[in-house]
């Protein structure tokens, strides 16, 4: 009897003892470190976890990876409760398994080896003009038909703010006019419209009314197919030509929808003026392009990670002669650092900042940083972070790390940055 409680009580401590291990910080950093590690040749990444950890490597190519100046081909286990120096010596991947106390099974991840990968970093002034697929609903509202009757056509086919149309009976909306046309057509018979709601199509019927004030029918709706503004361009890839802009979405002032893309230009932009930011009250450069401007390339896709297209000039960046090599977001640390960026008739202007968090991220946001402008040149004409600014390049120790993507209404001198990482990311998914 004494012997059975003895093992409860053991037991007991045991699971309190491994579930207190398994959900403390310590573990819990690794268990949220990625799945996957990306490392450049000739660089090191240190992992510090310093904790009783056995990992076990796994590699066909025992001259990928050597682990505190040791190959792998004299190792097959390694213990992390000193920090552990990953030097990248070819490229390839390896695996590693990670077992606390050598038993627990807590992590695996996956460390590939690729090249150094380089990017023309911006800052440049952009005008960004966007032409959606279909039409974007921005509101409804009632018709009085030709009958005096007041009709809710959009409310009563389920239609909401948000949603887009893409097809009529089968053919694809281009944009507002032609979705007027198409309406016309049918002379009042119900038609069925395909729409997108948060990435779901579905489809509805729809009775168009006869406009009592014109006699043109009328689905009772607001559309939206354009639209057009002010950012800052991020990177060019000098091998392919892909660029990347903005850092987040472009969304509907309306609806607040990402808006998807028919094609777009990216154009040159010139600052005309500055509303200084201040707390409460988000700050905006104010620029001005217009068809007369440069072209500089084509918009491609709209996604959270910011907008890509494919470069029709040859860009390069005053200060920055040469590409800047890029870094992962854990090899990023709080610091100084600087970001590129034009507010005002000088072009592009280098500003100190200061990365004050690097929030580790396994998938793909636009808040991976939080920075602070400490540059006073740039405090006195912007205020800090203001609307325009967004996909300003930061750089740290000679490396393109992110860019600019929000600012903190309530002090407008710190604000969010993406991950460089994310926006390539997002950019090799071009398909030419």
């Amino acid at each position: 009897m004494r012997k059975g409680i003895i093992k409860k009580c053991i037991g007991v401590l045991l699971a309190a003892f491994f579930l207190t291990i398994n959900y403390s910080s310590f573990v819990q950093n690794i268990v949220k470190f990625p799945t996957e590690l990306e490392i450049f040749e000739g660089d090191t990444q240190t992992l510090n976890f310093r904790l009783p950890l056995q990992v076990k490597i796994q590699s066909k190519d025992k001259k990928v990876l050597k682990f505190n100046d040791d190959s792998l081909k004299d190792q097959q286990y390694c213990q992390v409760n000193q920090p552990l120096a990953i030097q990248p010596v070819k490229q390839g991947h390896v695996n590693l398994d990670f077992r606390l106390f050598g038993v627990i099974p807590i992590k695996q991840l996956k460390i590939n080896v690729t090249s150094q990968k380089a990017l023309i970093p911006g800052g440049n002034s952009i005008g960004v003009s966007l032409y959606t697929n279909g039409a974007l609903i921005v509101g409804t509202s009632e018709v009085t038909g030709a009958d005096g009757v007041t009709h809710f056509p959009a409310m009563d086919a389920g239609l909401l703010p948000g949603d887009v149309i893409e097809k009529i009976n089968g053919v694809t909306v281009k944009d507002a006019n032609h979705l007027s046309s198409l309406v016309n057509k049918v002379k009042g018979i119900a038609v069925d419209l395909e729409c997108k709601r948060d990435n779901r199509i579905f489809v509805t019927q729809i009775h168009p009314v006869k406009d009592a004030t014109d006699s043109k029918y009328r689905l009772g709706i607001w559309v939206r197919d354009s639209t057009a503004g002010v950012g800052t361009l991020t990177f060019v890839d000098p091998r392919t030509k892909h660029m990347g802009a903005l850092g987040h979405a472009i969304t509907d002032v309306d609806t607040g929808s990402q808006l998807s893309v028919r094609n777009g230009e990216i154009t040159e932009s010139g600052i005309i003026d500055v509303k200084i930011g201040k707390k409460g009250l988000p700050g905006e450069l104010v620029g001005n392009f217009t068809s007369k401007r440069k072209s500089l390339g084509t918009i491609i896709k709209n996604t959270s990670c910011g907008i890509y297209g494919k470069a029709s000039v040859k860009l390069t960046n005053p200060i920055y002669k040469d590409p800047l090599p890029i870094a992962y977001q854990y090899n990023i640390k709080p610091g100084k650092a600087s970001i590129l960026t034009t507010v005002d008739d000088q072009g592009i202007q280098e500003y100190d900042v200061q990365i004050l968090k690097v929030n580790r991220q396994t998938s793909a946001g636009p808040k991976g940083l939080v920075l602070e402008i400490t540059d006073p040149r740039l405090l006195k004409k912007t205020g800090g972070i203001v609307q325009g600014m967004s996909g300003s390049p930061i750089i740290q120790d000679g490396k393109l790390v992110g860019a600019v993507t929000h600012v903190f209404v309530n002090d407008p001198k710190k604000g969010y940055g993406i991950f460089i990482e994310w926006m390539l990311e997002e950019s090799n998914k071009i398909i030419e």
